[in-house]
């Protein structure tokens, strides 16, 4: 059974920064990824209708024979973890609740930020989660739409990035926020910009990287791990057209991408 990938979801080409870390802490394991790139974004979607497209993109994954499923999508993580978690036996780990617990640990004046999409902010999820670790913490949250296209256009250092990061995380400065939690897989691409408007006072919690530690745990505590003389292969499939996701993929996972394949999840589910 440890030689199944692990299966790792997202809406787009987001999730290829969680994928990212995964790689770099396992860099033994296979991957398996699927971004739903005909029905992105999910933000904007019922919590309904990205529940039924979780379970149709697990079903495709599991078909696979993976060991655990990364849901790296913030959305579906915080509308749809607990469904998938009862529909299927395989370990499942969301991007919320790892940046949760690292945000609770490290806070030292008790004022957390979180910085995410409308619909990542909309549902309170990283709020919830970290008041249930610690209910004293106090949470400011700031929805930043216009950070996910500036991160898929590349336009992660420039003056334009500077300005729009500014705008958004100037109230939760002047808020005397500690740590800063990225909410978001797009806005690991905007770390140093956000560093660098927040200021080294501020810590920031990058949830794609607490989310591959938490993975690397899941592993080892089940016994699963790959032996680390491997060499992990990686496979990509997509929803859409490959074209799109092959150009901002890049830029998102750092290197470049293999070969992508489009599938139809209608097609799986007949299957």
């Amino acid at each position: 059974m440890s030689w199944k990938a692990i299966g790792i979801f997202d809406s787009g080409v987001g999730g290829l920064t969680v994928l990212k870390e995964v790689i770099k802490a396992l860099p033994q394991e296979d991957t398996v990824y699927l971004g739903d790139t005909a029905r992105v974004p999910y933000g904007t979607k019922s919590p309904e209708t990205v529940t039924r497209y979780s379970m149709e993109i697990t079903s495709f994954l599991v078909s696979r024979e993976i060991k655990l499923l990364v849901v790296a999508c913030n959305t579906a993580s915080a509308v749809s973890l607990e469904a998938l978690k009862q529909r299927f036996s395989i370990p499942i780990v969301g991007v919320i609740e790892p940046g949760a617990r690292r945000a609770a640990s490290v806070t030292r004046t008790g004022k957390v930020g979180v910085i995410g999409t409308e619909g990542t902010i909309r549902s309170s999820a990283y709020a919830k989660a970290i008041k249930r670790i610690n209910p004293e913490i106090e949470v400011i949250t700031r929805a930043c739409p216009l950070l996910v296209p500036l991160a898929e256009e590349g336009w992660v250092d420039n003056e334009v990035a500077r300005l729009t990061t500014e705008t958004y995380l100037r109230g939760l400065k002047n808020a005397g926020i500690d740590t800063l939690v990225l909410g978001c897989t797009h806005y690991p691409l905007l770390k140093q910009t956000i560093a660098a408007t927040v200021g080294d006072r501020v810590q920031l919690v990058d949830s794609a990287e607490e989310t591959a530690r938490t993975v690397a745990e899941t592993l080892r505590s089940s016994g699963l791990t790959r032996p680390a003389s491997e060499k992990g292969n990686h496979h990509y499939f997509v929803t859409d057209v490959p074209a799109g996701f092959l150009k901002v993929g890049n830029r998102f996972l750092g290197g470049a991408l293999e070969d992508v394949h489009q599938v139809s999840l209608e097609k799986e589910e007949k299957c």
